[in-house]
């Protein structure tokens, strides 16, 4: 039996997402060894955000010709920016390790990069759900998002509590200051996907 041909926009939201958790994995993954080795991090995700937001613009451009899309149209675009909100924001925090040069990240930045990585896992297998129309086995993962998030939340409080306590150096305490906003500003567009998730469900399963 021949495989039925998946929908185009479901295509293009999974393209998206797979570029994501792609981004993700090598944001996670890469070892920073010096501050030409930074240079090479952020390049590589810039290079990466610029393919997300080609991906996005696809998705635009063919939403503006069709006139009935499986799922409601602000749904698939709110969908593809959400996600590429996440993507712009890894990009800018790497770009943001680059500029400050910060070769050793700190504990709580490698806790948020885990949780960005394990939610953007979450994302790929629920569009992927969204693409085989199981509308309802999404939950679970948007769920999954949520916590991640959630944790995100607490690391973001603690960073800050530890940083103000205990930094003497006001430049240090503002670089690391706008890193975690950043990271914490990721979390928050995970959970938008999450969100964007749920709301899909309920009209459409």
């Amino acid at each position: 039996m021949l495989n039925k041909k998946k929908e185009k926009f479901s295509v293009m939201l999974t393209d998206i997402a797979s570029n994501l958790k792609v981004s993700a994995e090598y944001f996670h993954d890469f070892k920073i060894k010096n501050e030409s080795s930074l240079r090479e991090f952020a390049d590589h995700l810039k290079n990466l955000e610029s393919k997300g937001d080609s991906y996005v613009h696809t998705v635009i451009t063919e939403l503006n010709k069709v006139f009935i899309t499986p799922i409601e149209r602000e749904d698939i675009l709110q969908l593809a920016m959400s996600m590429d909100d996440i993507l712009d924001g890894i990009e800018g925090s790497s770009a943001l390790f680059d500029i400050y040069a910060i070769t050793n990240p700190d504990e709580y930045m490698v806790k948020f990069v885990e949780n960005i990585k394990l939610s953007a896992d979450e994302i790929l297998l629920a569009v992927n759900l969204l693409a085989d129309k199981k509308l309802l086995d999404m939950r679970q993962h948007a769920i999954k998002i949520k916590d991640y998030e959630s944790k995100c939340d607490d690391l973001y409080r603690e960073a800050r509590r530890q940083l103000f306590a205990t930094e003497k150096d006001p430049i240090k305490v503002m670089k690391y200051k706008e890193i975690y906003d950043i990271l914490e500003e990721i979390a928050d567009s995970c959970q938008h996907v999450a969100n964007t998730l749920e709301s899909i469900i309920m009209k459409n399963a």
